[in-house]
């Protein structure tokens, strides 16, 4: 009996932590034949060359080199049109029988560009999200109109994909790939994580990620200082900093990050990437997750810790109870982080539930990829919503 092939595609550290679970499963599974492609930020030494993790673990079938040494609008742009070139070329090879996409980012969005003129069917992952700050949001609903199966975390999400004419045959709420890792890894104990991170914690700890907002023309640096000052003003706290992905003005947040690190060396760290063992790990020991990143909606309240989602870049997201939104300024930042310190809201944390799921979600993917029919599928028709003029 042939195999079926499945492509999974990765272009960054926190998508393939989201990946795993399901990229181990169709490799462990001996109808299915696993080909990994892997591309953007892992490529790149300037945030960490990523790739390497990948390939103690899995065998990668095609590296797509795409990133260009800049982080404006122009050079995005052109690292999407080298992406959608590479894609052409490696999916021409593979001749895969369904490729797996996950998200919103540009380099994925060249990847489903490319599968899709070459008729090659396409499942889309965390599909129907909002995320009303960033181009991110156009591009997943796009994504989603390029796909044939789609895999939300959610009821509301399947709602969204079936208003945008998707059939909801081929919709399935599977829940949040992130619950699944939690559940899966043998996390570290607090001793293994501060040896690994070279980094003792504090009585208070947190975890900052903080991205730019891509449909805000130059806010990066003004947006962050204002982080970074309410920071400043907190006492015998230690911040852990991941940086920021390769969008517009990323440099900008993480070479403030660098200089900030360098004047609080005792009480501060940054990484470029700490890798998903290390990543969740720290969700332990931390008090809370604050900035704009979606782990802290999508695997934070898992742990039953806080989350201060700054700004608007995860506008439209479904959030757990444990999440408190801050504008970006100083004091409402301050506010958020004394609301989450606050007696009331510790005692209600370990009675919050993850909107996310289970855990279960690769598996119920794997098991849809295997059994759908995909001769005529590439094939669509628009799913009309009867609605009262």
């Amino acid at each position: 009996m042939k195999k079926r092939k499945i492509a999974i595609i990765t272009a960054t550290r926190a998508e393939y932590g989201l990946l795993k679970p399901l990229i181990q499963k169709v490799e462990d599974d001996s109808s299915l034949e696993l080909q990994l492609i892997v591309t953007g930020m892992h490529l790149s030494p300037e945030f960490g060359l990523t790739y390497k993790e990948i390939e103690q673990e899995f065998q990668i079938d095609k590296k797509i080199e795409i990133l260009l040494s800049s982080d404006t609008p122009v050079g995005l742009a052109k690292s999407m049109g080298l992406a959608q070139i590479g894609f052409a070329d490696a999916l021409d090879e593979l001749r895969p029988d369904i490729v797996v996409i996950l998200g919103d980012r540009y380099e994925i969005f060249a990847a489903a560009a490319a599968a899709m003129t070459a008729r090659i069917p396409l499942a889309h992952i965390h599909g129907g999200e909002a995320t009303e700050g960033l181009i991110d949001e156009a591009i997943r609903h796009s994504l989603t109109k390029m796909s044939h199966l789609h895999f939300c975390a959610a009821e509301p999400y399947r709602k969204r994909i079936i208003q945008l004419g998707e059939d909801p045959s081929r919709v399935f709420t599977v829940g949040g790939l992130g619950i699944e890792s939690i559940k899966n890894l043998q996390l570290l104990s607090r001793e293994e994580f501060e040896s690994a991170v070279e980094f003792k914690l504090a009585k208070k700890n947190l975890l900052v990620t903080y991205h730019p907002v891509t449909l805000e023309k130059e806010s990066a640096k003004k947006s962050f200082a204002a982080l970074l000052a309410a920071l400043e003003q907190l006492e015998d706290t230690h911040i852990i900093f991941t940086k920021a992905n390769s969008d517009t003005e990323g440099r900008v947040i993480n070479q403030m990050i660098d200089t900030f690190v360098a004047k609080y060396p005792k009480s501060s760290k940054a990484f470029t990437s700490l890798g998903q063992l290390r990543y969740l790990s720290a969700l332990q020991y931390v008090d809370g997750v604050v900035g704009n990143s979606s782990s802290g909606l999508l695997e934070a309240p898992s742990f039953h810790i806080g989350t201060v989602n700054i700004g608007e870049r995860q506008k439209g997201r479904i959030k757990a109870k444990s999440v408190i939104d801050a504008k970006e300024q100083t004091k409402s930042i301050l506010k958020a982080l004394q609301k989450l310190y606050s007696e009331d809201f510790q005692k209600m944390l370990p009675q919050v539930e993850n909107p996310y799921g289970n855990g279960n979600a690769s598996k119920q993917i794997v098991d849809i990829l295997k059994t759908s029919n995909l001769d005529t599928i590439v094939k669509k028709s628009f799913y009309d919503i009867e609605v009262p003029l």
